[in-house]
């Protein structure tokens, strides 16, 4: 079934069913300011953190129906008749409503027709700006003169923590206080007490956000929301629009909201439009700026285009025309963004997270940077020392970094360390530098969290280190409080073999590294630890026919030909070659024991058979359904790397099977089965041990969003970064005959044709080149690059 489809000319995906399966939404804003919309208007929007800066309220899990959002109502005087511009809070008649979203890079637009009368709702924000812009535009397409009334409704947070404003009612309830002046409401929390901007995480503060009409003056406001709802009314029907009139209401204590009534007389054929502001600030300093800002259709209209070629600047670095279109539309438009949306927020604001996980996770946002280092290398740079800072001198990391509470050589050490944080360093620390160019970066000098400071090539030796110094009785590293996989319990002297993988690729990323600063010594290190591992790896590794998950700290296995439950886990057979130990016939044995027993037509299975009889203390993930994320699901932030596995192996055909079965855009004709949105990623997909199988959840943020950028443009594609210039060499399936691309790298254009025929190599420019590598000494500002494969 379809409920909508891509438009790639002009980068958006178009719902034109409002009756989706599950709510599909988009963000708007950037790093520190940013809102969540659906394609039904529901939604929020959050300042810096969406767990303590959290500014309109939403419930996570209500049904879609009962969402709270950005609504516009409107209203017909004459027949008392009332619908929203969304579908969805009031809900007609699909027969009798016809609705469109298009969710952009950056923007949503909604429109309603409905009785005649055609609505239009665009939701933005300005680049740089504290405040979101809903554009609305209403038509009267009727042959009549028409009088409407349109409400615009927010519901703002009493507190902007998140927590409390949810829990504490006997404290939220008593501290806000809300004002209208000259078009705008002043929605004040804790208004007597002083302000604290140097301490964000200090809810006791006073603050202040703004509602604000630009463009037309209103009939009515309400601030209260009680006034406007009603004590027994709803979003689908509140009382003021029901009544088809705002009280002019103001709050103190209780709960406030921000609404107004805007009377429109049209003519047949004629349009009007105005503008809501919502946004950080008094009403009477901020608002009244970001008013002057936008206080006319053609300023609001520059700053929506703004918005637009910011964001399609960023996502211009690599586009690519192939002969599948759904993976053209993912690779030009959906998957760098799902990329960088997730590298801003990392866990923390979705219609998923809900806040509780705040800030930056530290191996979540260091696999990130992975992706977002070719779309943002400008912004990746600072993101990546950020979280070096977070590392600290034992070599572990804290959990989670915040940068609005981030102390680098102050912070206290956590109680606990997970085996995997640090070594995703070794992902994305050289993928930066080798975008850069910047080889200096390894000699910059930066603190760690809690004391002292180094180059960021010790800091990499620390967490080298930090492996070998935690390494159990088969000499491999121990698994501590989680080796990514949350759900198995190894124990704190329990041994990773994905971790001992991770450590592998560390160590050859760091042998090279070594090399090329000419530090001798270091080099030699990981030659001899290397060899040492990759014994180790050959005797307690390998179970006969793929690799084992683990060993618990009692000598137990994970992922065994002798486990009944879990007796093969994905992640080890591909980080096996990925990390370069398992090469040749061992490689293709692994991943054909993976492709045997874990992959389906949706992904493959993070493990099989699902727990259900293990004891928990062994394998918490029983606790979740059989075929459902750890316990035998399809877990997306996974599949990339079998894509890449199957790349590296040199096999086209099952890396490009592996990739159109997890690609988004694969589903888009089967929304029914699926259910989330077709144009990103979700974090985990129902397996067949599951009755809902094929099914996704958890949309836009996991680290699905990273690997499957980066299998699409570094495995599928083969365009990748190298330390000496840009290396093309793809792996696309027999029924394509080439492609074309273009890549910004270093400051260079490359337009790039991929073709099949009989003289093979690489030309730069008509000049042949050796291998796959463009070499950087070779560049000119635009290269003509062809590729005969």
């Amino acid at each position: 079934m379809n409920y909508g489809h891509f438009d790639d000319q002009a980068r958006e995906y178009v719902v034109t069913r409002p009756d989706t399966p599950r709510p599909w939404s988009n963000y708007l804003g950037g790093a520190d300011f940013g809102a969540v919309v659906t394609n039904n208007a529901a939604g929020y929007t959050f300042y810096n953190s969406a767990a303590q800066g959290r500014l309109t309220r939403f419930l996570f899990n209500a049904s879609p129906a009962n969402l709270p959002g950005k609504f516009v109502y409107l209203r017909d005087a004459e027949s008392g008749d009332f619908w929203s511009n969304s579908w969805m809070p009031v809900g007609k008649p699909t027969a009798k409503f016809a609705s469109e979203c298009r969710h952009g890079a950056g923007y949503s637009i909604i429109r309603g027709d409905y009785a005649g009368i055609a609505g239009e709702v665009g939701y933005f924000i300005p680049l740089g700006k504290h405040y979101e812009v809903w554009q609305i535009r209403v038509r009267n397409e009727s042959d009549r003169p028409r009088k409407l009334s349109v409400f615009p409704f927010v519901e703002p947070q009493c507190n902007w923590n998140a927590e409390d404003d949810g829990t504490n009612l006997q404290y939220t309830q008593y501290i806000s206080r809300t004002a209208c002046l000259d078009g705008m409401i002043d929605i004040g929390s804790n208004v007597n007490m002083p302000v604290d901007p140097e301490h964000f995480e200090n809810k006791d503060q006073k603050r202040h956000t703004f509602f604000a009409l630009s463009g037309i003056e209103p009939a009515g406001f309400d601030a209260d929301l009680g006034a406007f709802l009603g004590p027994y009314g709803g979003y689908s029907a509140p009382d003021a629009v029901v009544a088809g009139h705002c009280r002019n209401s103001s709050s103190a204590g209780d709960m406030p909201c921000g609404a107004f009534q805007v009377d429109l007389d049209l003519g047949p054929g004629e349009e009007r439009t105005f503008a809501v502001l919502f946004g950080v600030g008094e009403a009477g300093q901020e608002g009244r700026q970001a008013r002057r800002e936008m206080d006319s259709p053609a300023k609001i209209e520059a700053a929506l285009e703004a918005v637009k070629a910011h964001w399609h600047g960023k996502l211009n670095r690599l586009s690519a025309t192939t002969p599948d279109a759904g993976f053209n539309s993912m690779l030009n438009m959906w998957a760098p963004y799902n990329n960088l949306m997730t590298f801003y927020w990392s866990r923390t604001a979705s219609m998923v997270y809900a806040g509780e996980r705040d800030g930056l996770g530290y191996r979540d946002t260091v696999q990130d940077i992975v992706g977002a280092a070719g779309i943002v290398p400008e912004e990746a740079g600072p993101r990546l020392e950020l979280m070096l800072t977070g590392q600290c001198s034992t070599g572990g990391a804290m959990p989670v970094v915040k940068p609005f509470a981030h102390n680098p050589g102050r912070e206290s050490l956590p109680d606990h360390y997970r085996a995997d944080d640090c070594l995703w360093l070794f992902n994305a620390v050289p993928e930066y530098i080798k975008e850069t160019g910047d080889f200096a970066f390894y000699k910059r000098v930066l603190p760690y969290a809690d004391r002292g400071e180094d180059t960021v090539f010790a800091h990499l030796r620390r967490a080298i280190d930090f492996s070998l110094e935690r390494s159990g009785s088969h000499g491999l590293p121990c698994g501590l409080h989680a080796d990514w996989n949350d759900c198995i319990r190894l124990g704190e002297r329990g041994e990773s073999v994905f971790v001992a993988f991770q450590l592998r690729l560390a160590l050859r990323e760091y042998q090279e590294i070594a090399r090329r600063l000419g530090e001798a010594a270091e080099e030699q290190f990981a030659q001899q630890e290397l060899a040492r591992l990759d014994r180790d790896l050959d005797r307690f590794a390998w179970d006969g026919d793929w690799y084992l998950r683990a060993y618990r700290e009692d000598g137990m296995t994970f992922g065994s030909q002798h486990n009944r439950e879990g007796r093969i886990f994905m992640n080890p057979q591909t980080w096996a070659v990925l990390s370069g130990h398992a090469t040749g016939a061992k490689a293709s044995q692994c991943l054909h024991a993976m492709e045997k027993h874990l992959t389906t037509d949706y992904g493959t299975r993070l493990c099989a058979p699902a727990y259900v009889a293990t004891d928990p203390a062994v394998c918490l993930g029983r606790l979740f359904n059989p075929g459902m994320k750890e316990n035998g699901g399809i877990f997306n932030h996974t599949q990339g790397w079998a894509v890449m596995a199957h790349a590296m192996q040199g096999d086209a055909e099952k890396a490009w099977q592996q990739m159109r079965a997890v690609m988004p855009a694969s589903f888009n004709d089967m929304a029914e089965i699926r259910q989330v949105e077709p144009y990103v990623v979700c974090q985990s997909t129902h397996s067949p041990e599951s009755p809902r199988f094929g099914a996704g959840r958890v949309s836009w943020l996991s680290g699905s969003g990273v690997w499957n950028y980066v299998a699409m443009s570094n495995a599928i594609l083969g365009i990748k970064p190298h330390y000496d210039g840009l290396e093309i060499a793809p792996c696309i399936p027999a029924a394509w005959p080439g492609f074309e691309a273009t890549r910004e790298f270093r400051g260079c254009r490359f337009e790039i044709s991929v073709v099949r025929g009989p003289d093979k190599g690489l030309s730069v420019n008509g000049v042949k080149q050796t291998g796959n590598l463009i070499p950087t000494e070779v560049f000119e500002p635009v290269n003509e690059v062809r590729l005969v494969i």
